[in-house]
């Protein structure tokens, strides 16, 4: 005796996304986020970290 079954499946597509300019610029913004990262960082201990 074998029962009814309703089972959903769900189908998912995964898209790589290989638009240049978009990776690009996603680059670009990190690549500030990292500079100001370190520019911050080098001021600290060049001219805050003396002072004590």
């Amino acid at each position: 005796m074998q029962q009814n079954r309703h089972i959903d499946v769900e189908e998912r597509h995964v898209e790589k996304r290989s638009d240049s300019s978009h990776v690009a610029a996603t680059f670009i913004k990190y690549a500030a986020y990292i500079i100001i990262f370190f520019g911050a960082l080098y001021f600290l201990v060049k001219y805050v970290f003396p002072m004590f």
